[in-house]
């Protein structure tokens, strides 16, 4: 498998063990709990979308975006974990696949929970998750906005699998979560939080307390299905209003206008960056 965030070996080894339009901002209330703050009308995108280890170059992009299959791309903008170089990645490649009229999901790989058996470069505590979670999302708003990703652009935060029946770290992970999401808000960028079915999207998913979770949760559920309602796993009033992407397939070897990347395949319905 391709080494999209952690490595190959080490996102196995975790899973062991465990049409656009503007709209004002799906489940607005759980983007920002600062009432006013004026937040920018929220871009959506409804399609297809991929995610690629590293950013493919603009000819591949503007080969792909004449076949016409994706309209949506989701780049790794920072994070220590990040798995891949981004030779590509700069605020004109930004900008001119914006111009081609991609979609652009921003991912950050921010500090991965404590037991985790994956290895990563950075992970936080108990002790930590707070501050941590804190100082990862304001370089993950630093990050975007050097791509000229506008405030009211969501950064969507990759969490790896881990054992979410594991209380005190799952109590950690979700301590770090709450403050990546507060700290965006503060900074007037939408939360969004990448994880799997089976563990990390499911802790956020099922979590009691609602209070300063994501706004969007985009799914891997690895059942070939391009849906985000069909097999939507939890509570189907979560997440609802444009708020939700599923990872429906992995590993996908796809050559498009004689560009052959390996991408990751999702269902898209959700917000997508502001660029400017």
């Amino acid at each position: 498998m391709a080494k999209h965030r952690l490595s190959k070996r080490g996102r196995y080894i975790a899973l062991a063990t465990t049409g656009v339009a503007v709209v004002v901002g799906a489940g607005f209330a759980a983007q920002t709990s600062m009432a006013a703050t004026v937040w920018p009308a929220q871009k959506t995108y409804t399609g297809r979308a991929f995610d690629a280890c590293a950013a493919p170059s603009l000819s591949a992009m503007t080969a792909w975006k004449k076949d016409g299959y994706y309209s949506g791309v989701a780049v790794y903008i920072g994070g220590k974990n990040r798995g891949c170089t981004q030779a590509n990645l700069t605020k004109s490649w930004v900008k001119s696949i914006d111009t081609l009229g991609w979609k652009v999901i921003p991912l950050y790989v921010g500090a991965q929970p404590p037991c985790q058996q994956s290895g990563n470069k950075e992970r936080f505590t108990a002790a930590t998750a707070a501050s941590v979670g804190a100082a990862n999302a304001n370089d993950a708003v630093a990050k975007a906005a050097a791509l000229g990703m506008k405030p009211g652009s969501p950064i969507y935060l990759n969490m790896e699998s881990y054992d979410i029946t594991n209380k005190a770290c799952n109590d950690a992970t979700l301590t770090y979560v709450r403050s990546f999401t507060k700290t965006l808000r503060a900074k007037t960028y939408r939360a969004g939080l990448y994880g799997f079915s089976s563990s990390s999207a499911k802790a956020i998913a099922t979590a009691k307390d609602r209070t300063d979770l994501p706004g969007n949760l985009w799914y891997a559920l690895w059942n070939g299905q391009e849906t985000t309602t069909k097999d939507w796993p939890w509570d189907p009033k979560l997440y609802t209003d444009h708020s939700r992407g599923h990872q429906y397939k992995a590993n996908s070897k796809e050559t498009r206008g004689g560009y052959t990347i390996n991408v990751d395949r999702n269902a898209w319905d959700a917000p997508v960056a502001i660029v400017g």
